[in-house]
């Protein structure tokens, strides 16, 4: 049986773990063991934050809404059971930056709650 050298292999792998972990800390971006040991720790805590991201972002809609629709002295849950009373389909994200970029036009959505 032939021999089979598998260095490049190995490299390829080892250069892909290491451009993975470019800008780590310490020994955990040069040292191949403490790098996949990092990329796994990584990994975990970016499934957690991609859904972090989205409770992070609601809640900050929420409070864009609720600052624009005080201006208008009406509160944030009037504001969206009106909204939902009178069939309006816009999502928060839209509102809060409607209430952010073109006041006007948010305060016309107010009156049509009122």
């Amino acid at each position: 049986m032939s021999r089979v050298k598998r260095g490049v292999i190995t490299k390829k792998r080892h250069k892909k773990i290491l451009s993975q972990t470019k800008g780590y800390k310490w020994r955990r971006k040069s040292v191949i063991k403490l790098a996949k040991e990092a990329l796994l720790h990584a990994g975990r805590h970016m499934y957690r934050g991609r859904k972090e991201k989205k409770r992070v972002n609601r809640r900050l809609w929420q409070i864009k809404i609720n600052a624009a629709s005080r201006e208008s002295s009406l509160s944030y849950n009037k504001l969206i059971s009106g909204l939902k009373k009178k069939g309006v389909k816009l999502d928060r994200k839209i509102l809060a930056d409607i209430g952010a970029n073109h006041p006007e036009v948010f305060k016309k959505i107010v009156e049509l709650v009122r």
